[in-house]
């Protein structure tokens, strides 16, 4: 029960510093997601996630936290990632948009859940400029298991949104993309693809833009968690849940 104490304050902690000015904006949702053909573990899974992105005077924070539960077995789980990033654009007072670039910023992120999976992840990120994106942020990250597990890896992860206009609605296209590019103690290279298309179906029901959205997420992970597909015990995932997310 600790670390999903830890992760939940961390959620909250925004919040709290809203008083000394250092927030500037805050977006916080809950998820539902149902699918099935996953690998590895349960091939069918539900999912609650709790998710929190800010805005500070020296940078950003992405955190979620995940409880799913294995339909096929009964059992739940839960992971998380806290991702404070610090931009040195704010820190310094320095221009540091060029070109597409519109600022610089060290990066972190500390992954935790049940089973061997802290890992703390630091490098550096770029928020780029591209056309008809709402924002597209790259991080390229040194992967350091807890106690060492798994030797260490690189890790670049590209995030993005783009919203369509479809009437008084849209249409929001938004993801990840985990690329783990090396391999080491045991642990392969692997990609995590995971796009989500989202309909703002609260417009149609008298809500607020942006507050209810339904759509689908697809998840593609070749040699899902680090471990190498085969014959004889196929990890590379490939499947789809459908979602329904809430934003306050």
């Amino acid at each position: 029960m600790k670390r999903p104490l830890i992760a939940l304050m961390a959620l909250l902690a925004p919040l709290a510093a809203h008083a000394d000015g250092m927030l500037q904006w805050q977006n916080n949702s809950a998820s539902y997601l149902y699918g099935t053909n996953y690998k590895v573990n349960s091939e069918i899974q539900q999912t609650v996630t709790l998710e929190h992105v800010s805005g500070w005077s020296v940078g950003d924070l992405f955190a979620f936290i995940d409880s799913t539960k294995f339909n096929g077995a009964g059992e739940t789980t839960y992971y998380g990632e806290i991702s404070p990033r610090f931009s040195l654009g704010k820190t310094t007072g320095k221009e540091m948009s060029f070109g597409i670039v519109k600022d610089v910023l060290v990066a972190a992120t500390y992954e935790f859940g049940e089973g061997d999976v802290e890992t703390l992840l630091v490098g550096a990120g770029v928020d780029l400029e591209l056309p008809g994106f709402d924002f597209f942020m790259l991080n390229a990250y040194q992967r350091i298991p807890e106690g060492g597990r798994d030797g260490s890896t690189i890790q670049l992860t590209p995030v993005w949104k783009m919203t369509f206009p479809v009437g008084n609605s849209a249409i929001v296209f938004d993801g990840f993309i985990d690329w783990n590019i090396t391999s080491d103690g045991g642990y392969e290279s692997n990609i995590h693809f995971v796009p989500q298309v989202k309909y703002d179906l609260g417009v149609d029901l008298g809500l607020q833009k942006n507050q209810l959205f339904a759509g689908v997420e697809l998840d593609y992970w070749k040699n899902k968690f680090g471990i190498k597909s085969s014959s004889a015990f196929d990890t590379d995932q490939a499947t789809g849940s459908l979602i329904v997310k809430y934003h306050f």
